[in-house]
């Protein structure tokens, strides 16, 4: 609990008030890892927080390969955004790729809240940049950066990415095949 405050207000100025606020329609849970928090085609009406764990996003094409979008690490917000503001299907399914503490919020509550209290929605705002700014620097590398490149970039945000997220997940996720990856991890010894 303390550690999502700490978070929210390393985003923006929350207070106890407004975080209480945030509290009320927000439920601290605990998911096993392969349980999908999201799925696809559904009408999603939650966001979460990760406080633990480790939740990938991924798209799967009607053969039934799976194509890593994003990794999720804790803090971090964690929402199939476009289909929480357009009240769509999510085209991703998010799934925990290890045991996960989060706080799932009701994202109609967290709107309702935001036309009635500025700081809810200043902070509203601010996490919407944050989800804006690493979407565009993951979209950077990948027009970029050559598949070394985006495994060094990768290996520097999540230092220990080898032992926590399997190999076939971190290629997909880098848009090669496993054995490109082994090839790459021997070249960098």
């Amino acid at each position: 609990m303390e550690s999502a405050f700490t978070y929210l207000n390393s985003i923006t100025d929350v207070s106890e008030e407004t975080y209480n606020e945030l509290q009320k329609i927000s439920e601290l849970k605990k998911v096993e890892a392969g349980t999908q928090i999201v799925k696809i085609n559904e009408i999603p009406s939650k966001a979460y927080l990760l406080v633990s764990g480790i939740i990938r996003c991924y798209l799967s094409t009607e053969s039934g390969k799976e194509f890593n979008k994003s990794f999720y690490l804790p803090l971090s917000v964690v929402a199939s955004l476009t289909a929480l503001l357009n009240k769509t299907a999510s085209i991703f399914t998010f799934e925990a790729l290890t045991d996960c503490e989060l706080y799932e919020v009701d994202y109609p509550k967290v709107m309702a809240l935001c036309d009635k209290d500025p700081l809810i929605n200043k902070l509203y705002a601010k996490v919407l940049e944050e989800v804006y700014i690493k979407y565009e620097k993951r979209l950077v590398e990948l027009i970029s950066l050559d598949s070394k490149d985006r495994y060094l970039e990768l290996r520097q945000q999540v230092p220990n990415v080898d032992e926590i997220i399997p190999q076939y997940h971190i290629a997909s996720y880098l848009g090669i095949t496993p054995v490109q990856l082994s090839r790459i991890r021997k070249k960098l010894g």
